[in-house]
């Protein structure tokens, strides 16, 4: 069984490789107090109840390279997006100190940060349940880690916006400023993007609203709105588009702008804001 929620988030391993070789360098100096032929047991447990992200990292890090179980193992004890407690052990194994000790930090920062996504995800899905609104990512990630990021929003139960610049057009304040209209940007994407790439259209105002609707956007981003004037634009065009609500939403507020009748509500701060979720390894 994968440990994995598929589908794995692409060159996984490439982001995982550098960042090993950035901790390790030359040579980890500190393991050499060790016998090289020490083995030894680990486990790695929650110090907070959250949802679990990362045990492929863990796993691709600390798995034998002996195919012999008495000589090392490991065992996963979860899979990626499930709810963990305090104290539960997610992941062991037997392997040689040094590798243990090496990987180690590696291993539990990557774990730490995803599960971090993936918890505070979770946080605002369960705040909005019984609406039909979905809970979206968007492009404010670490640099380099938002494959990894949105692999553990959605391992929360969230859902991926576009995954960069090149698989959806957003067309926003800047681009319609250049322009000089929503109309004008829009019949110019056209021209050029795939019949199956959809245009969303960042919209402040309900005329903006009005425009981007009869220019044929098929998603509708609504900035900065307060929940009445959502709630007014979704009802007047109702079933013409999707509508997406953003800017400065919290746990506190997510679910008064899921019952505006939104389709999406996208959050930054799940990937740019969400806290570590701690764990800690031993070994014996």
């Amino acid at each position: 069984m994968s440990i994995w929620l598929q589908p794995e988030p692409q060159n996984w391993w490439t982001i995982v490789d550098d960042a090993f070789s950035e901790d390790v360098g030359s040579g980890d100096l500190s393991s050499g107090v060790l016998p090289w032929d020490m083995q030894v047991k680990w486990h790695i447990e929650a110090q907070s109840d959250g949802v679990v992200c990362g045990l492929g990292i863990v796993d691709y890090l600390l798995a034998p390279y002996s195919n012999d179980p008495e000589e090392s193992n490991i065992e996963a004890m979860r899979t990626d997006g499930e709810f963990v407690s305090r104290g539960e052990i997610v992941i062991r194994g037997l392997l040689p100190a040094r590798r243990v000790v090496t990987a180690e930090r590696t291993a539990l920062n990557f774990l730490m940060q995803l599960s971090g996504v993936a918890t505070l995800t979770d946080q605002f899905v369960r705040k909005i349940e019984g609406t039909h609104a979905k809970i979206v990512d968007t492009r404010k990630t670490v640099p380099l880690l938002r494959s990894l990021q949105k692999y553990a929003v959605r391992c929360g139960g969230g859902h991926n916006h576009r995954m960069g610049l090149y698989d959806g057009v957003m067309l926003k304040d800047n681009h319609i400023a250049a322009v000089g209209s929503i109309k004008s940007a829009v019949e110019s994407a056209r021209m050029y993007i795939s019949h199956m790439t959809k245009i969303e259209v960042e919209c402040e105002t309900l005329e903006q609203v009005e425009e981007a609707v009869e220019s044929g956007a098929e998603v509708i981003l609504l900035d900065n709105m307060d929940p009445f004037m959502m709630r007014e634009a979704v009802k007047a065009h109702k079933g013409k588009c999707l509508f997406e609500a953003s800017g400065g939403i919290d746990l506190d507020t997510v679910r008064g702008v899921a019952q505006t009748g939104v389709d999406i509500i996208s959050v930054g701060a799940l990937t740019h804001s969400a806290p570590s979720m701690s764990y800690h390894m031993e070994i014996s």
